[in-house]
């Protein structure tokens, strides 16, 4: 579906989140509407505070993102985060409505915390979105097994190369005589299926040589924290 964002912290995050295996959904600005129920004492909150100041209707507070994470057991849990930029927390404002959000979802014993744009990963969010565009393509069955074949064979010409990637992706191109792009497409599409395994933390390059590349297909599942994933 199509999410909604009000910040590039918040896109940044949902990025984060988006790319982790164990998160499997993610809702933004979930509504607590029923906060006044929750909450049986509200008294010291100045929850009238949050009305609108022509119609007197009060707001409803959100909280921008309530995860849903799936264990290895298959068990379910929540986690829900306020994304603020740091500038923000030395509003009077801004405190006290965080302040309504602790409560509420520390009374239904579910993880809650603020993430600033000072937590947030820049390089590792900006490679996941170079790649995001493709991380859903084939849900539909749309995904043909000529494209998976496709997907092998690029793949496996990364292994042993001496080239580029780069290079490798434009000779696969020639060489299939595919639409110019389409190489890169596939390239992301690897990274996305993680059968090729990046250090997500440095700037994805595709100057560097395929000896940079990772294939946990054929050199085993677990990356060696020694060996430098991608540049």
């Amino acid at each position: 579906r199509i999410h909604h964002f009000f910040s590039d912290s918040q896109l940044k995050y949902f990025y984060l989140m988006d790319w982790e295996e164990k998160v499997i959904d993610i809702r933004e600005h979930y509504p607590l509407i029923d906060l006044e129920v929750v909450l049986n004492d509200t008294t010291d909150l100045k929850i009238d505070k949050f009305v609108d100041k022509k119609t007197k209707e009060p707001y409803i507070i959100t909280t921008t993102f309530l995860i849903t994470l799936l264990d290895s057991d298959g068990k379910k849990s929540f986690a829900a985060r306020s994304i603020k930029y740091a500038s923000e927390l030395s509003r009077r404002s801004t405190i006290e409505k965080l302040e309504i959000e602790r409560r509420y979802w520390e009374a239904q014993g579910i993880n809650w915390g603020i993430v600033t744009n000072k937590d947030i990963n820049t390089v590792r969010a900006k490679n996941i979105e170079w790649i995001h565009s493709v991380m859903g393509f084939g849900s539909d069955n749309s995904f043909s097994e000529e494209l998976a074949d496709l997907l092998d064979a690029l793949l496996y010409r990364f292994i042993d190369s001496q080239k580029s990637i780069k290079n490798s992706i434009s000779g696969f191109e020639r060489d299939y005589i595919l639409d110019a792009g389409m190489g890169l497409f596939l390239f992301k599409r690897l990274i996305a299926e993680k059968r090729i395994s990046l250090d997500m933390d440095r700037p994805i390059n595709i100057n560097q040589t395929c000896k940079s590349i990772y294939i946990p297909e054929v050199n085993g599942k677990e990356v060696n924290e020694g060996v430098k994933v991608f540049g």
